[in-house]
């Protein structure tokens, strides 16, 4: 007997498009009152937490009911960096509290393998890779410390910061180039053996 095939309207990519419904919500709350109270900081730095640990919840769901789709495989990654690039490009415009570079070169890295991934979607479906994980929690622990108010708390915190935001920059550089090989791998070997 066939299994059916699993329906991407199931309860792992509803909660991946939950998590993505939320970065308005998020970025409402960022920029509340000019984004430097305490307290809409805080709702702000939840709203993202919320956005970012949901991501466990559809993956397990995912896996451990058997609802893995190729939609999933594609919209998890793209939930992840909405979110991400959201908060990078308002802690830079309009808040200036983080430099430029920062999100150019996070979201160059992101939005080009993202877009490499839905090229290559016809040939293989590339899934987050154990470092593409590792990038992905440096950057939601730096960015949910920038996002509380650093200005009202110790000096440590920010320098924790630095260290760990710094960490996520040479961990996406390094993955990026990893799947941007890859991504030229499949490729070859589709043109192979399409001329074959």
């Amino acid at each position: 007997m066939v299994d059916a095939p699993v329906s991407p309207w199931n309860a792992a990519n509803l909660v991946t498009m939950a998590r993505i419904v939320l970065v308005p919500f998020f970025a409402w709350a960022l920029l509340a009152e000019g984004g430097h109270t305490i307290t809409w900081r805080l709702v702000a730095t939840g709203i993202f937490l919320l956005a970012a640990l949901s991501d466990r919840i559809d993956g397990h769901l995912a896996r451990s009911r058997n609802l893995v789709t190729d939609l999933g495989k594609l919209l998890d990654p793209i939930a992840d960096k909405t979110l991400v690039g959201a908060a990078l490009i308002l802690l830079w415009l309009p808040l200036r509290e983080l430099p430029w570079w920062v999100p150019v070169v996070v979201l160059v890295r992101e939005l080009g393998i993202t877009v490499m991934r839905m090229f290559l979607k016809r040939y293989e479906v590339i899934p987050a890779s154990q470092g593409g994980k590792l990038k992905t929690a440096l950057q939601l622990a730096a960015i949910t410390l920038f996002l509380l108010p650093l200005d009202h708390m110790p000096e440590a915190v920010k320098v924790v910061a630095w260290v760990i935001l710094s960490a996520a920059i040479v961990v996406t550089v390094v993955t990026g180039v990893d799947y941007a090989i890859k991504g030229w791998h499949i490729h070859r070997e589709a043109q192979r053996a399409a001329t074959s």
